[in-house]
């Protein structure tokens, strides 16, 4: 007991239980809070309408808004939340209680547009301008249009992603929690402002994608004259997205440009002030709908864009001076409305006679998707409207971006890396921890050693936590390092406490303790010097395993051994 207190009063020791309490804050455990938490909240859906917010990328893992109860009844984990989601009572308020606070949301049908055969004729009213006396009055038409029918299928989807509530800070990399990991590289180099812009960009047209936890970082290979490449990339790793909604969105520059001839009228992101997304202003075109065109089907979407006052002058501008012709009844200018996406043409819009000359900053945007069956047709048509918007209300990218690679972990593969990597170190720091009772035959060594070693893990875990660094396979293999090397290191300032390279035990202690000192140091700036390359090294993918080894090394030289070598000092000097 006296040696006992001896070692909580050094101050080694106590520097070591004060990291450990400030890793052990930033870490946060939690225990028993239970809901499910939640991952993104979709743009234009019940629950954004409501006010629940989207949280940001960046915010800590036990910050983010955990969904408690819907209609005050518990929910435990994501299997409870979606079947209280699924019995929920459509054209109904539902409340929605967080942990910020209680939500009532207005529960919609989900419903579906079937196009039917048959055809009906349907009153249309338009105003006219009479070009000679500049006077509008309203003309009603007979328009032929297909028959649709809705149909509800239960609720609608509210429009919230959710997890398992995190217990802890720590933020599980893509390879623990499954999802899409794609390098990017630039079609030609660029300036750091210029990388910075377009990480930015990239960061918007996802977030507006309604794509979550997602990180975007920069990432150059090494140097030339190093045996590198020098090239610049950019790492994109994004939870649960497909690979073809990651390369819709980021293998291509997105360029839209509508035309009328070889004018310009409006170019996506900067003449666009707001796109409709709203299930009452975008979806399938009901005056169009769906039809077979061949062996396959083919489906058109349209939504409405505003555009700002100046490109609906240029409109104006363009227009008025076109000539009017006359198709199914209906007036149309004889120039028409061109789409390009990328320099390729993906649509062509007839132009009404009445918005020639006529500044109009609200018009409709429509296009197609086409599949085997109506379904499949339905499916791509609306997967193409939502990219579109996406582009038009972000922009195009500052530069072409080349796909170097892309891979995808599923979150079960994930799981099962989490429970090998803890139980692969469970097994490691038992089976170190008895050969090296098995070498000194005292627990008076092999427990302080074996504490120390777990202190380090708890600081590396605590630091990953401070900085919201991604824990992934190459962040695992850095800790499990950083033990090794560190039973290393308390062997050799045991050895040199025991021995000191003589038969005499127990003389000049402080020199002994200071040889093993010096051996530790020089191992930690050779083993740092290594790891400086691979942080850069492989557009950064090894950076994980490079800072946890650095950091790790780190915090065991100055924190975790010197407090070992002070415990050492007072149990084992009589």
């Amino acid at each position: 007991m006296e040696k006992l207190k001896k070692i909580i009063k050094a101050p080694r020791v106590l520097l070591l239980l004060f990291f450990l309490v400030c890793a052990l804050v930033a870490i946060s455990p939690q225990f028993g809070e239970g809901g499910v938490a939640i991952r993104a909240v979709h743009t234009n859906s019940t629950a954004s309408i409501a006010g629940i917010e989207n949280p940001k990328p960046s915010m800590k893992p036990t910050a983010r808004e955990v969904i408690l109860s819907i209609d005050n009844k518990p929910v435990t984990d994501e299997k409870t939340y979606y079947d209280l989601i699924g019995k929920l009572q459509v054209n109904r308020s539902a409340r929605i209680t967080t942990s910020e606070k209680t939500y009532t949301l207005f529960v919609r049908p989900k419903t579906t547009t079937a196009i039917l055969a048959e055809t009906e004729l349907i009153n249309v009213t338009r105003t006219v301008v009479d070009p000679e006396t500049n006077e509008t009055r309203d003309v009603i038409e007979q328009v032929v249009v297909n028959k649709t029918i809705k149909e509800e299928h239960g609720p609608e989807d509210l429009g919230i992603e959710v997890f398992a509530a995190p217990s802890t800070n720590l933020r599980k990399g893509l390879d623990l929690q499954g999802g899409t990991r794609v390098l990017l590289e630039p079609a030609y180099p660029l300036s750091p402002d210029n990388m910075s812009f377009l990480v930015e960009s990239l960061k918007e047209r996802l977030n507006v994608y309604g794509l979550s936890d997602i990180v975007v970082t920069e990432a150059a290979d090494l140097p030339t004259y190093l045996g590198g490449t020098g090239k610049q990339f950019v790492v994109v790793e994004i939870a649960g997205a497909t690979k073809q909604e990651v390369l819709d969105l980021l293998g291509k520059q997105g360029k839209f440009e509508a035309r009328i001839g070889n004018e310009s009228v409006f170019v996506g992101g900067r003449d666009i002030t707001h796109v409709a997304r709203s299930a009452s202003q975008a979806g399938i075109d009901p005056s169009a709908g769906c039809r077979q065109n061949g062996g396959e089907w083919l489906c058109r979407f349209r939504f409405a864009i505003t555009l700002t006052p100046a490109a609906a002058e240029r409109q104006a501008d363009i227009t008025k001076n076109i000539d009017v012709t006359s198709e199914g009844g209906q007036e149309y200018l004889t120039e028409q409305l061109i789409l390009f996406l990328d320099a390729a043409a993906v649509d062509e819009l007839n132009i009404g006679s009445e918005l020639r000359g006529r500044a109009v900053t609200d018009i409709a945007i429509s296009g197609s998707g086409t599949g085997r069956t109506r379904q499949e047709a339905t499916t791509n048509a609306l997967a193409n409207m939502k990219r579109l918007q996406t582009i038009l209300q972000t922009g195009s990218l500052p530069v072409k971006l080349n796909v170097v690679t892309l891979e995808t972990i599923s979150p079960t593969l994930g799981k099962e890396f989490v429970t090998n990597a803890l139980l692969s170190g469970l097994v490691a720091a038992l089976a170190i921890s008895l050969i090296v009772y098995l070498k000194y035959r005292r627990w008076s060594i092999t427990i302080p050693i074996a504490f120390t070693s777990l202190s380090e893990v708890i600081l590396i875990l605590g630091f990953a936590a401070l900085i919201n660094w991604n824990l992934d396979l190459a962040a695992i293999a850095g800790i499990i390092i950083s033990i090794g090397t560190g039973f290393n290191h308390q062997v050799i300032i045991t050895d040199e406490i025991l021995h000191g390279g003589t038969k005499e035990k127990f003389v000049d202690w402080k020199s002994r303790v200071k040889n093993g000192i010096l051996i530790i140091m020089t191992a930690y700036a050779t083993t740092t010097a290594a790891m400086v390359p691979l942080w850069f090294a492989g557009a950064g993918l090894l950076r994980g395993f490079a800072i946890t080894t650095i950091f790790g090394f780190t915090f065991g030289v100055f924190i975790s051994r010197p407090a070992y070598a002070a415990m050492a000092e007072i149990l084992l000097k009589d």
